[in-house]
């Protein structure tokens, strides 16, 4: 590869997100998204988990934080969910609600005025945001903000 070809196949392997409880946050992730764990390790000060569906890796937790998100400075904006239909969106909502999670909005919101796309914004234990989002579905909810992206500013 040359210094200016960039790959033919990328994509997004798996996320690792620092936490201050893993067992905390593995109990959020396995409710809210159903991960099984593919891997961990608990020896102290270095515990960690593979979290992922279907042998596919896709979050690994990290124990070694402490505080909060730090919304305020560079790095993880927020950390987006695909699935099929908003109706799985809706499904997670309930979860997450009966976790006694923070959202963004109230409900499934569109990424944009009349945008079919859109799902759930909210925070895991530890401050990061997340998101749950359909591709179509959500074009009969009403944007929060007009002038920007729903998932942007939040």
């Amino acid at each position: 590869m040359s210094a200016t070809a960039a790959p033919a196949a990328l994509q997004t392997g798996h996320i690792g997100l620092n936490v201050t409880d893993l067992e905390r946050s593995l109990d959020f992730y396995r409710k809210v998204f159903g991960f099984e764990v593919q891997g961990e390790g608990r020896e102290p000060g270095r515990a960690f988990a593979f979290l992922g569906r279907e042998g596919r890796l896709m979050v690994t937790l990290w124990q070694q934080s402490g505080g909060s998100f730090a919304t305020g400075l560079p790095g993880l904006h927020h950390l987006s969910f695909q699935v099929e239909t908003v109706e799985e969106v809706r499904a997670a909502e309930e979860v997450l609600r009966g976790l006694g999670a923070e959202f963004a909005y109230d409900g499934v919101v569109p990424h944009g005025e009349g945008a079919a796309s859109g799902g759930i914004f909210f925070i895991d234990p530890d401050g990061i945001r997340l998101e749950i989002y359909a591709p179509t579905g959500a074009d009969s909810a009403t944007a929060p903000v007009s002038s920007a992206p729903t998932c942007g500013f939040f």
